[in-house]
């Protein structure tokens, strides 16, 4: 596509938004790595380029990422990728399994997602670090707060509300440890986690989730009915699609909850699908208000979509006539959401910086309404909750021969 008609493009759909990036750049889209593994390899340099020695802090955006280079590592077998781990979460942990930044007593379920990386290094280092630190991380559910029904508060902060984003946060570690040190009643717990959010967070008529759900009904955002927040967001769905696909990698065979889990995947998979854009295979910031004042095609959500879809067809949860939306999804972030600059990085771009209800110091801004998700977050190039399910995505796409 020539460069004029590209830009056409990303004008028409708001896609110039890019801080920070060289002047002097091109469209990747001219040069485009055609291969999930070629792209996965490009995505990796370019955020180690951006982040060298480490990736960053404590934090689940960090597990995130670093949960993109441990597939990429599994798929090519480039040590770096590994080292690149290690070097971020070494310094954090002590040898008493230790976590610098990590406050158990804050409850805060984002605060559980790096610990699957923790899980990783142990089972491939054999350090006793990272299973006590992963222990401590474990210890967190004792106490955790929970609804009456038994979910999982997102933070202690945020009380008798679960949030989409939580499922990602904490069940694939739970599970994950659960399958890796034999405690099978865990598995009940977490399949206990979903059912909550579909029984009380799925819109009957369109399939998609509201953000959150206030067992209380006291949070001003919370419909004074049902608890539940006004919108559909892109990025919250994608975190639970994620969650599912990743904990079924631990799920037994033998467990009655695996059928719904399942079950639960395929309907969310034609609701994905029914979402996606037509023209251009991305999805919209507001899920289903794609063409209203404001709305954009989001970054995070999108590549979240393609890994879930692509990792579910390759483990035949769902069959693969759902290729289709996956191959126009990845097509899509390759195309209208990619940028190489002049140091030849690629980048990811127009990714919400971040997207929550209530809190302490922006509480009414903060409201779950259609103006607060499109006006008050930054949108931004590489945020980490963008390009670690990139690049995992990438990693999938190889798997599946693309």
């Amino acid at each position: 596509m020539p460069l004029r008609h590209s830009a056409e493009k990303f004008l028409k759909y708001g896609m110039l938004f890019i801080i920070g990036l060289s002047s002097v750049c091109c469209f990747a889209q001219k040069e485009n790595p055609v291969s999930g593994r070629t792209w996965a390899v490009q995505m990796a340099r370019s955020i180690m380029h951006r982040h060298p020695e480490i990736y960053y802090d404590w934090d689940y955006v960090t597990g995130t990422v670093l949960r993109g280079f441990e597939e990429a590592w599994k798929l090519t077998g480039d040590s770096t990728y590994f080292a690149y781990i290690e070097s971020t979460l070494d310094p954090l942990v002590g040898e008493d399994g230790s976590i610098k930044g990590y406050r158990i007593d804050e409850y805060n379920i984002d605060e559980v997602q790096a610990g699957r990386m923790l899980l990783f290094l142990y089972q491939e280092t054999g350090k006793e670090k990272y299973k006590n630190a992963a222990d401590l991380v474990r210890s967190q559910f004792e106490n955790h707060p929970r609804l009456k029904l038994g979910g999982l508060w997102h933070k202690q902060i945020y009380p008798w509300q679960m949030w989409l984003d939580g499922l990602y946060m904490g069940q694939p570690f739970y599970a994950e440890y659960a399958y890796l040190f034999d405690q099978p009643e865990v598995f009940d717990d977490v399949v206990r986690q979903f059912v909550l959010i579909e029984d009380h967070m799925k819109d009957p008529q369109t399939g998609l989730y509201y953000h959150a759900w206030d067992e209380s009904r006291q949070m001003f955002w919370a419909d004074k009915e049902t608890g539940l927040s006004q919108c559909f967001w892109g990025r919250g769905l994608g975190w639970f699609a994620m969650a599912i696909v990743d904990v079924l990698d631990y799920l037994p065979p033998t467990h009655p909850g695996r059928a719904r889990m399942i079950k639960m995947l395929k309907e969310l998979a034609d609701t994905i699908t029914k979402y996606q854009d037509e023209e251009t295979g991305l999805w919209w910031q507001v899920l289903d208000q794609g063409h209203r004042t404001g709305n954009y095609l989001e970054g995070s959500g999108s590549a979240m979509f393609v890994y879930s879809l692509a990792k579910a067809i390759r483990m035949k949860y769902i069959d693969e006539s759902y290729m289709k939306t996956v191959l126009k999804g990845f097509n899509g972030l390759t195309t209208y959401l990619m940028y190489k600059d002049s140091w030849g990085d690629y980048n990811l771009l127009r990714i919400c910086r971040s997207a929550g209800l209530g809190g302490k110091y922006q509480e009414k801004i903060r409201d779950g309404s259609y103006g607060y998700y499109v006006y008050i977050e930054p949108i931004r190039p590489n945020d980490g909750k963008g390009t670690g399910p990139f690049l995992a995505a990438c990693v999938e796409m190889a798997r599946l021969g693309y």
